[in-house]
């Protein structure tokens, strides 16, 4: 496996998403001893990066990881992620980057992954009711005690990552991107360039959309976020189809699958770029890591640039207003 460096931290250029191990997606098919067989499957190929979160479940993803890399700790950059559970004013999905709430969250996560530091601790969504410095402030003394190695954000806007390197220096970004989420490119990655800030797109499959293996929302159980996102229902779902079409026939050509093909594409718009595709199944790690060999053609990457974005909003109204803040 390659490598990519995202600002200052060495990271396979593909890594895994845990998410789907514990939360959101398709409940009732949980195995977390296939989870836990896909964790070491993703070692064994060369995946180092590792990324979950306190409100996956809430807890339980972060207890499920810390088991599955016991043993194996100094082969994984491990990171986890704040500011979605208020630990003493609301509980789980109510932003909170108050510093005490974070002395309680890593505190947490530190116990639950059975591990001494974090090496990448995100703020997971902006907390408008705490100045980012005051939030940056207490990672930073985080990161002086040793219980973090480097600071992340997610789905921070413009104005409040400057903000933030301001007082101490980001290491990664963590925001949608894939070949239907094409945002970050206009404002996003440029500024992330000037400063030195690596880039880890989550969901680069489209929540599995660009796999090809959905074909119709009936597919998702009732349970499943996606059932009620934008982009899976009515007529945006039928017009998103094209657009996995269109990979497919560039997959077809190359003898890969659409997974691969996305991710190759993502892998080529630049080294400080890092991934995660989030997986419960061996055999998916398996072919996700596998688009780490795939070269795509001058056409090729010209035709998948050109593709028409994809239709709907990438979340419902209530979860976009947690995004680019």
């Amino acid at each position: 496996m390659k490598h990519s460096k995202i600002g200052g931290l060495d990271v396979s250029r593909i890594g895994l998403g845990a998410m789907s191990m514990s939360a959101f997606y398709n409940l009732a098919e949980r195995d977390d001893i296939e989870s836990v067989r896909t964790i070491h499957r993703a070692l064994d190929l060369g995946v180092t990066h590792i990324d979950t979160a306190e409100v996956y479940g809430p807890y339980t993803n972060e207890e499920l990881v810390g088991r599955a890399i016991k043993g194996f700790r100094d082969k994984v950059v491990l990171a986890t992620k704040f500011g979605l559970v208020s630990h003493e004013n609301g509980g789980s999905r109510i932003t909170d980057s108050r510093p005490a709430n974070i002395r309680t969250a890593i505190e947490g996560s530190l116990r639950r992954l059975g591990t001494d530091y974090i090496d990448l601790y995100y703020q997971h969504r902006v907390d408008p009711q705490t100045p980012i410095e005051d939030t940056v402030g207490m990672l930073a003394d985080l990161v002086a005690e040793g219980k973090i190695r480097y600071i992340g954000l997610s789905e921070a806007g413009p104005d409040t990552i400057r903000r933030a390197h301001a007082v101490h220096p980001i290491t990664a970004l963590q925001t949608e991107y894939s070949l239907w989420s094409r945002d970050p490119e206009a404002g996003l990655l440029p500024l992330l360039r000037e400063l030195g800030i690596g880039f880890v797109p989550y969901s680069p499959l489209g929540h599995g959309f660009l796999t090809g293996q959905i074909s119709s929302p009936d597919q998702l159980a009732d349970d499943d976020w996606r059932k009620t996102n934008p982009r899976f229902t009515g007529e945006n779902f039928q017009r998103n189809l094209q657009l996995v079409d269109e990979v497919n026939e560039v997959a077809t050509q190359l003898n890969a699958t659409p997974a691969q093909v996305a991710l190759a594409w993502l892998l080529a718009q630049g080294d400080d770029i890092a991934p995660i595709p989030g997986t419960k199944r061996v055999a998916r790690v398996e072919e996700n890591t596998a688009a780490d060999q795939l070269e795509l053609t001058v056409d090729q990457l010209e035709r998948l640039n050109n593709l028409t974005p994809a239709s709907g909003e990438r979340h419902e109204e209530g979860a976009m207003k947690f995004i680019d803040r």
